[in-house]
């Protein structure tokens, strides 16, 4: 004979199996069938079994007799309110404490905090507001938030001629190409440190098991900084990166642009007879700098090559073609991996291909550069009498340098 208790007892492990796969509309229902199996008393029966509120089950007793419409889990209004319903000034409260106007107010609580959804609800909670991290989010998400890194787009004061300055160089790029002549773009990418340091980014390792590296970024005297200094061949899409040991100075940038004429560039483009340098208003090849000028001076000389160089205007450098066609790639290609070596370094550097057929080529510069060399004001007088020719447009920026002119 069954029991009351045998009759519990199946009843709640069938609801065990079933719960998990049902919806709430479904699990009324099922609930509402065996009530009304069991008869009398079968509604308080499958409640106690399954642990579910009694009126529960006669809601689903009536919806299964035709009282709800078909497809329906709840009835219309039915369920918990939405959290900015029951407390409507609660979201209002959350988007003061982040917005960017008042973040900085000395009043603001979270003033020169992270604010963290962890945070952000222990405040709300403070200001007798309490919700969740996860309502946190979602009315953070609902009123257009989303979590965002700083982005660099503030290039301070403009030059007046920037966009035409970028208009010239551009038309003289064309210009060149057009005569199948060399277009390069220089500039150095970030010196990093030689050793077990951390480098940003992930790879995969086998869980648990990450590579160690040094708690500090402090130099190691014995192998100090990599100076990668890049060519970007814009028509071949090709690049040359020297990666140095030294100084960045002009001296520098000048012998990899050198290094990748005579091994890459002469092959290339045997009937040359001028070659066009964009880079940067700064750094070692900055349009300021003597040296830089001093020694295409002599690269001019030993190659017979016409330079012509067209600098960007100041405070313009992500525009140039090296940062995102070359280094952004190599950045991407070494991301995690720990640079222990100038030869290391070399080889991740040459590894560096793209699916739009970018190739690279790298070498390691063991020549001495010392910084602090002085270019007088009469040796630059007599540079450019004889080999310097300024562009009626902003010579400062744009120059070409010949050294057989009269």
């Amino acid at each position: 004979m069954v029991t009351g208790a045998d009759r519990e007892g199946e009843l709640a492990r069938k609801y065990a199996l079933l719960a998990p796969v049902l919806d709430e509309r479904q699990r009324r229902l099922w609930m509402a069938a065996e009530a009304r199996e069991g008869g009398r008393g079968g509604i308080t029966l499958v409640a106690r079994a399954t642990g579910s509120a009694r009126s529960t089950v006669t809601r689903g007793v009536d919806e299964l007799e035709g009282g709800a419409a078909p497809g329906r889990i709840r009835r219309p209004g039915a369920g918990r309110k939405r959290a900015e319903e029951v407390n409507p000034t609660v979201a209002a409260t959350l988007e003061r404490l982040v917005d960017p106007e008042t973040r900085g107010d000395p009043e603001s609580p979270l003033r020169w905090t992270i604010k963290s959804t962890r945070e952000l609800s222990r405040t709300l909670a403070e200001q007798g507001h309490p919700a969740s991290e996860w309502l946190v989010r979602r009315l953070l998400r609902d009123a257009g938030y989303s979590l965002q890194a700083a982005a660099k787009q503030i290039e301070g004061s403009r030059h007046p001629d920037r966009d035409a300055q970028f208009r010239y160089l551009n038309a003289r790029v064309l210009a060149h190409q057009a005569g199948g002549q060399p277009v390069i773009s220089v500039d150095t990418k970030k010196k990093e440190l030689v050793g077990r340091y951390k480098n940003a980014g992930r790879q995969w390792r086998p869980a648990g098991q990450p590579e160690p590296v040094n708690t500090h970024d402090f130099p190691d005297k014995q192998l100090g900084k990599a100076i990668p200094y890049g060519v970007y061949d814009i028509g071949a899409d090709s690049g040359w990166v020297s990666v140095g040991a030294d100084h960045d100075t002009a001296a520098f940038a000048v012998a990899t642009i050198r290094r990748w004429w005579q091994t890459v560039g002469s092959a290339r483009y045997p009937h040359a007879s001028r070659l066009l340098v964009t880079a940067d208003a700064g750094g070692s090849n900055g349009y300021r700098t003597r040296l830089w000028k001093v020694e295409l001076a002599a690269l001019a000389a030993d190659t017979g090559l016409e330079i012509t160089v067209c600098h960007f205007p100041p405070g313009t450098s992500k525009w140039n073609k090296i940062e995102h066609r070359l280094f952004s790639h190599i950045s991407s290609n070494w991301r995690g991996e720990t640079l222990t070596s100038h030869e290391v370094i070399v080889n991740l550097i040459a590894a560096t291909t793209t699916r739009t057929g970018l190739t690279v080529r790298a070498e390691l510069d063991h020549g001495d550069y010392p910084k602090g060399v002085k270019i007088s004001d009469k040796q630059m007088r007599e540079l450019e009498a004889l080999a310097i020719t300024r562009h009626d447009w902003h010579g400062e920026w744009n120059y070409t340098i010949k050294t057989n002119d009269p």
